[in-house]
């Protein structure tokens, strides 16, 4: 709910607004501190324009070569942050699919480069 919130632009209040319910239910929500009602589901659903299965998309039972948990966990934390949000729309509105391949490329060398410093300890 949160990562298709921020992608729209969307704060929790204006969704809170749209459910009838305050942006305090709308953070407990997305923090897991409480549930979401299916008809709730639904609504929140139809407001931020995806289908009621977005939202399970990821619930499906791992595969032997799929990436774990925590990296899932650490992809979504990303996508949910205002830089996640711009990097993906950016990205997105590139019509040329071999520049988006060599600005993966890119960013992908730079992270693989950025993770082989080692801090230097006690210096």
């Amino acid at each position: 709910m949160k990562m298709q919130r921020a992608i729209l632009g969307m704060s929790q209040t204006r969704l809170g607004e749209a459910l009838g319910i305050t942006f305090q239910q709308i953070q407990k929500y997305e923090k897991g501190i409480n549930r979401v009602g299916a008809s709730r589901l639904s609504r929140i659903a139809e407001v931020l324009g995806v289908s009621i299965s977005y939202f399970f998309e990821d619930s499906r039972p791992a595969r032997a070569d799929a990436p774990p948990s925590g990296t899932d966990h650490d992809l979504m934390s990303f996508l949910s942050t205002p830089e996640g949000v711009e990097l993906n729309r950016a990205f997105a509105r590139s019509a040329d699919a071999r520049l988006r391949r060599q600005l993966a490329s890119l960013v992908t060398a730079i992270a693989t480069t950025d993770n082989l410093k080692a801090p230097v300890v006690g210096r």
